[in-house]
């Protein structure tokens, strides 16, 4: 295990009716607050009245930035960062998911750059100073409620990127499980893919004797393949939105990955997707994982697939290592497919073979050094095209 400084201090204000302690949490940040949100649930769901009610009651003025998309752009971040100047902003709140949370860390990160917003994006060292960020959970996927990261996309140069400062990370998060009840069954079976992702990210590391580390991962994978299935068919089941809401801000907020190496290769290949076609995150995930995990297999990696089919999958672990494997990857696609109900292949969502070289080629040296089995541009295509 590598050394790891243990630093993760977001106020998580967890459970029903929480929402009633946004006012006084909120005020102790700043007066003057910057409201973000995406398309509008938040209004037909009565949890904007919610949200301005605990602002007003608590002497804070509001300004809001609507319209945020999933895969955030980078328009929407400059939009924010001019609102913030015009009305000396103190504060930002994301009332969301993940896509609205990123796209809030970014804009309070970006008002005191002087130049192109982007550029702390390419860049997270010219962040120089970031606006207190608090957020209100409507998505478990990404855990951006608890961590220091955000993705945002730029469709004109084809770029969907992160960048992250430890400032970015929420100083509160309210996580009241009843506000996912009316996530649509798409967006609650790739939240749950996202999870697993990121969790399986951590997971396959190449750093020996990180052992609680590995143990945390299989217990919240369980977690996700037990509950994901029951959110879908049951909605409004509070435990089963529970735990995948907690197990999505667990999943990414470095306790899995503190001492172990990390490398992201299947997000870095799904940035590609998304910044070329704009699809769903989750979606992409599902599609390249079971895939990447046959090149892992392929690169001689059977024993930590088998760790990961017994654990997990309660693969009996008297078979021969190679079969434990290629059983683990089959329920690995398998779930994603039919439990959750999320596409198979880069066809079903609409690409085809036109750009996967291009894609390869800017996917590469994210994933030059650090990955859990190498990733050369001729295996990055190899994995888009048996995607395909």
């Amino acid at each position: 295990m590598q050394n790891f400084t243990y630093s993760i201090p977001t106020t998580i204000l967890f459970g029903r009716g929480q929402i009633q302690n946004l006012g006084a949490q909120m005020r102790a940040l700043g007066s003057r607050v910057l409201l973000c949100y995406g398309g509008g649930s938040i209004k037909k769901s009565g949890l904007y009245q919610q949200v301005l009610e605990q602002l007003q009651q608590a002497g804070i003025s509001v300004t809001e930035l609507a319209g945020i998309e999933p895969n955030p752009r980078i328009e929407s971040v400059k939009r924010g960062v001019e609102l913030c100047r015009a009305g000396d902003i103190q504060a930002v709140l994301a009332v969301g998911g993940g896509s609205v949370i990123d796209c809030a860390k970014v804009v309070a990160a970006g008002v005191s750059y002087p130049g192109d917003t982007w550029d702390i994006v390419l860049d997270a060292a010219k962040i120089v100073h970031v606006l207190p960020v608090a957020s209100v959970l409507t998505l478990a996927a990404t855990g951006s409620e608890m961590d220091c990261g955000a993705v945002i996309t730029n469709l004109q140069t084809h770029e969907k990127l992160g960048t992250h400062h430890p400032d970015m990370r929420p100083k509160f998060s309210v996580l009241d499980p009843t506000y996912t009840y009316t996530v649509s069954k798409w967006q609650t079976a790739c939240g749950t893919a996202d999870i697993m992702s990121h969790i399986l990210e951590s997971y396959f590391t190449g750093v020996q004797g990180a052992f609680v580390q590995a143990r945390f991962c299989e217990g919240l994978l369980r977690s996700c393949i037990h509950y994901g299935p029951i959110a879908l068919a049951q909605p409004d089941d509070y435990e089963a939105r529970a735990n995948l809401m907690w197990t999505s801000s667990l999943a990414i907020n470095n306790l899995l990955s503190y001492g172990a190496e990390v490398a992201w290769s299947v997000h870095a290949m799904e940035h590609e997707l998304s910044a070329f076609y704009d699809i769903t995150h989750g979606a992409g995930l599902a599609i390249l994982t079971p895939t990447w995990m046959e090149h892992v297999l392929r690169s001689g990696r059977a024993d930590a697939l088998a760790v990961y089919g017994t654990e997990v999958w309660g693969i009996d672990r008297d078979l021969p290592q190679a079969d434990i494997a290629r059983m683990a990857i089959d329920n690995t696609r398998r779930f994603f497919k039919e439990d959750l109900g999320l596409p198979g292949t880069l066809g079903e969502v609409g690409i085809d073979g036109s750009k996967l070289e291009e894609m390869a080629h800017k996917a590469a040296p994210l994933l030059a050094t650090g990955t859990f089995v190498p990733l050369r541009y001729e295996d990055i295509l190899a994995i888009y095209r048996a995607s395909l």
